[in-house]
Parts: C-alpha cells; sequence; structure tokens
C-alpha cells in the first residue's frame, strides 16, 4: 500500500511539474458591440472542457437566453454582472482561465460600447494576443478600428481578426476574403507586426475549437491551434537588464538587499551592474529568494540583489548593465511625450498636474503640451486643446524627478505609465512613451527661479496663479509657519522639486545671498504686467542654467 501511494504521490507531482512548466499565454478580445465577443470566449470553455457542471448548469436555467431555439448561450459564461445579462452586454472585463495539453491561457473579455473603450485598454494592456471579433454581415465597424488601433498602440505581438458570424452569410469565401483583405490593409497602416486572420461561428462553434464542415475553403488553423502555435516573445534573455528597485531590504546590519521583479533581460551573480540616477558600478554579489539563491534571473522573477558595495539606491531607482553600450541603456529624462488613451469624466488639458506611476517610481508631472488627438475612425491626427473621455492623443510631459524608460514599442514594461488624479487618486490615463524630448527643453523648465516681490503679497498671489495656469510647479513661500531665516532652505526644498519658489517677504541680504548660491534671484516689480515677469524669470533661468 505505501509503495502504491508513493507511486501515486509522484505520478501526481510530475503532473503539477509538466502543467507548471507549461507556456501561459495571455489573450483579449476586442471589437464592436454585439460582434459576439462573450460567446466566443464562451465556445472556448465549453469546447475545451474548462467549464464545471454547476457552471454550466446556472447557464441553462438562466432566465434570459439570446441563442435561440435550445442552444446553450454561451456567453452567460463570461457575461456575470446583472446589468450585463439584462442588457446581452459585456461592461467590465471579465478574465477567465483554461489550459490545453500544450499552453495555459488567461483570457481578459472585455467590453465593444465605445463608453467602455477604457476598460478594453485595461485588458488588453498585457495580452500577447488581441482577437478583434469583427461581425461578418457587418463588416469592420468604427469600434473595430477603434480597439485595432488601441491594440497597436498597446504593441501587442499578435492581432487576430477572428471574422465571426459567418453563419449568417451562409459561411460565404468571398464575403470573407473581403473583410479580410480591409483588415490586413488597416494592419498594415497601423504597423502590426503580425496579423492572422480566421473565420470563424461562434454560435455554432466553426473553426473555433475543431474544423467543421460549412468552410471548406478554408485551410487555415482553427482558433484554438493559433493560441496554442502562436510563438512568444517576452522573455527574451539578449534583451538589455531593466531592475526597477521597489523596496530596500535591511533586516539587520549585515544584510542590504534591493527587491523588485526584473523588467527586461536577465542578471546573474557576479555581473557588473550601474545604478541609475546616480552612474555608480558594483557587482552583483548575491541573487536571493525565499526558496535559496540563484545563479541567474530573468524578466519576470522577483528577486533580491545584494550587491559587493554600499550604493545608495532607493525605490523608483533602477539597477542596469553597467557594460551596456550608451544605446541600450535606459533614457533618464524629465521630459517626454506619451500616447495616452484617456479614462477619466474630466478632460486632460495642458497644464493639469497628475501623478504619475511609472515602474515603482510615482512622481508628479504636468501636462504641457497635446501635441494632437487622433482620429480613430481616420486615424488622422488633429489639433485639440483637450483630451476627453475614450480619446487617444499625444502629450507632452515633464515630470518633478527623473524617469528611466524605453520607448513603449521597444520595451513595454519600462515604456508605459498610468496617470493618477492626486486629488481623488482615480486613474485617469494610460500612457505609452514615445520618445525623450530635447534635454534643451528640460533643463529650462527645471531651471531653479526665485521670484522676489518685496511688499506685494497679493501680486505674488497673482503671479503664482499665473504660472500655475500656464502648466508650471509653483509655491509661495510666505506661510507664516516659515521663518525668515528657514525660507532659503524652504526655497531649495521647493526647487529641488522642480516649481518656482515665489516670496513677498522682505529679505535680509544675508538671506538672498543664501539663495544666490543655488538660484538667480529675480526681482519683479509690481507695474510689471504678469507675462513680463514670466518673461523676466525664464530669461534669467535660462541663463543661470
Amino acid at each position: 500500500m505505501a509503495t502504491q501511494a508513493f507511486a501515486a504521490n509522484e505520478e501526481f507531482q510530475a503532473f503539477l511539474d509538466a502543467h507548471l512548466e507549461r507556456d501561459l499565454l495571455r489573450f483579449s478580445t476586442a471589437g464592436s458591440v454585439d460582434d459576439g465577443k462573450s460567446t466566443l470566449i464562451g465556445r472556448l470553455l465549453h469546447d475545451t472542457k474548462s467549464v464545471y457542471e454547476d457552471q454550466l448548469l446556472a447557464v441553462q436555467n438562466a432566465k434570459v437566453n439570446r441563442a435561440g431555439g435550445k442552444r446553450m448561450d454561451l456567453s452567460l459564461l463570461t457575461d456575470g454582472l446583472r446589468a450585463e445579462r439584462e442588457q446581452g452586454i459585456t461592461i467590465d472585463v471579465a478574465y477567465r482561465y483554461f489550459a490545453t495539453s500544450k499552453r495555459k491561457f488567461i483570457i481578459a473579455d472585455t467590453p465593444g460600447h465605445e463608453q467602455y473603450t477604457r476598460n478594453m485598454a485595461t485588458g488588453a494592456s498585457t495580452a500577447d494576443v488581441a482577437i478583434v471579433l469583427i461581425d461578418g454581415s457587418k463588416g469592420l465597424l468604427p469600434q473595430s478600428r477603434r480597439h485595432t488601433f488601441i491594440a497597436s498602440l498597446l504593441a501587442i505581438p499578435h492581432v487576430v481578426a477572428a471574422v465571426n458570424k459567418m453563419d449568417l452569410v451562409n459561411y460565404s469565401e468571398e464575403r470573407y476574403r473581403e473583410i479580410e483583405a480591409e483588415f490586413v490593409a488597416l494592419g498594415m497602416h497601423l504597423g502590426l507586426r503580425n496579423i492572422q486572420t480566421i473565420p470563424v461561428s461562434a454560435l455554432e462553434g466553426d473553426n473555433v475549437v475543431e474544423h467543421l464542415d460549412n468552410m471548406p475553403w478554408y485551410e487555415g488553423p482553427t482558433l484554438l491551434e493559433y493560441l496554442e502555435n502562436v510563438p512568444l516573445y517576452e522573455h527574451e534573455s539578449d534583451a538589455p537588464l531593466r531592475f526597477p528597485v521597489q523596496l530596500v531590504q535591511r533586516p539587520d546590519r549585515t544584510f542590504r538587499g534591493f527587491s523588485g521583479t526584473v523588467a527586461s533581460g536577465s542578471v546573474k551573480a557576479g555581473q557588473k551592474v550601474m545604478a541609475l540616477p546616480s552612474g555608480k558600478t558594483t557587482q552583483v554579489k548575491r541573487i536571493v529568494t525565499w526558496d535559496g539563491d540563484l545563479k541567474e534571473a530573468h524578466s519576470g522573477e522577483a528577486v533580491t540583489l545584494e550587491l559587493a558595495d554600499e550604493i545608495d539606491i532607493s525605490r523608483g531607482e533602477m539597477i542596469v548593465c553597467a557594460d551596456a553600450r550608451p544605446h541600450a541603456l535606459p533614457a533618464t529624462s524629465t521630459h517626454f511625450s506619451a500616447q495616452v488613451v484617456w479614462m477619466h469624466e474630466e478632460p486632460l488639458v495642458p497644464g493639469r498636474q497628475y501623478l504619475v506611476k511609472h515602474t515603482t517610481r510615482t512622481v508628479r508631472a504636468t501636462a504641457k503640451k497635446i501635441a494632437y488627438r487622433v482620429d480613430v475612425n481616420t486615424l488622422h491626427r488633429a489639433d485639440a486643446d483637450k483630451l476627453a473621455l475614450n480619446e487617444i492623443g499625444e502629450i507632452e510631459f515633464s515630470t518633478t524627478l527623473p524617469l528611466f524608460f524605453d520607448p513603449y514599442r521597444e520595451r513595454r514594461a519600462t515604456g508605459a505609465l498610468i496617470l493618477i488624479d492626486p486629488i481623488s487618486n482615480a486613474t485617469v490615463g494610460a500612457a505609452m512613451i514615445t520618445q525623450a524630448l530635447k534635454e534643451e527643453a528640460a533643463e529650462q523648465e527645471s531651471a531653479p527661479r526665485f521670484a522676489y516681490l518685496p511688499g506685494e503679497h497679493a501680486v505674488a498671489q497673482q503671479l503664482l496663479n499665473e504660472l500655475q495656469n500656464s502648466g508650471a510647479n509653483a509655491v509661495l513661500l510666505d506661510d507664516a509657519y516659515i521663518s525668515t531665516e528657514a525660507l532659503p532652505a524652504a526655497a531649495r526644498a521647493v526647487q529641488l522639486a522642480g516649481a518656482v519658489a515665489i516670496t513677498s517677504r522682505e529679505l535680509h541680504e544675508s538671506s538672498l545671498a543664501d539663495i544666490r548660491i543655488f538660484s538667480r534671484v529675480t526681482r519683479l516689480k509690481s507695474n510689471q504686467s504678469l507675462s513680463a515677469m514670466i518673461a523676466l524669470l525664464n530669461a534669467d533661468a535660462k541663463e543661470n542654467a
């Protein structure tokens, strides 16, 4: 008996090991409303026997059934909210897991309505494959184009056009070829790297998991065959190292480690590394995990690095390969442009400040300029003074502290960020960094500026408002809790945060001399216009830089 139990345990352990070693593929569904996304996911789950009996029973007994006849409404397997079932639409992003003998899968079933475009962007942000559903009877609709465009922005490696409801067009090859040609042309225009089209009928099951007899003219893979065999590229070991520091571990005086997730490339014990932004170099002494030390850690692994030398590294800073060529290092800048998908009812406007969450660093940022807004129906660029809910545009940002990033199309992990409202803490936008902007602009923006208006508190307040309305960070240092002796230190702290310091206090020459050590003091007069004051501040800052 003991021998049999041991053998059973070995078999079970072998099964678990084989399951864990399978690749994990994340994919999302997208497309216009009523194109059959939820039904397609339900068909995949049902035909791969990934649905429990109690779930099937609940669907069979559901009061709502839009499949018609005696068919089971498979869309109910993913449309879990009451409002979704009543309206027959997807509202929230539904995540489902299933596995086959070849691969494990996580599905993000995203909504098709335009008002829920932000949900689609959220669900697709981590996808390896995007499946764009197209109703064969309607063709490529504006929302299908919108979602394909977002898939291209998110740099999803593989995009599949599943031409659904082929049963409604009598499985016409001619109709399929028309839609295929239109989608391929759209994909090429958007710069999609890998495009596949598959004719399916989610309702009947054609070409989802199995080939049926309705479309003998189609000789390509079924949707499941494609998903099981599509190559994955996320864990390329030859990519440059990116290790954002999440936490500094100091359990006792003998150990200091830097914890985080390897965002790109790999790191080895003994490897020479460099800390950003300091530029100091050292070697990796140990790679520490709960299960013991590793010789090497790859992209996606969470580890703690112990370094050979004591280097001051904080949360939000980054460890990279010290031997990397300059072009293989991330950009370090406070000024960059990014493609933004806006997700909030209150629009983005130039001059407004947000919190930026990028890798493990959170900093304040100002939206400096809207370069353009994209018309997702025509893909044309247009001038804009704001970015409304679900709109997409290119925005220029400046931050109070430098970020360490790569263009999103090169490295998704270090090119993505989210925008957070600093008051409500709501996530208001998702952004994909396109490039660092000229250093001259960034230096001029962050050069120290001190505006001195002795005895003119009302004018100083007006200047503060004007600077903030123009998008600049500014702080008025007339607070009674800041003593005159402490004002130079307060001004320095304000300027290190990337803001303009303003005061209307009467300062002693010794205090002004202390301020002149780190900043030019621009003495302004109340008879000057606000625009003239700002121009003078900028001119002095440029000269001081």
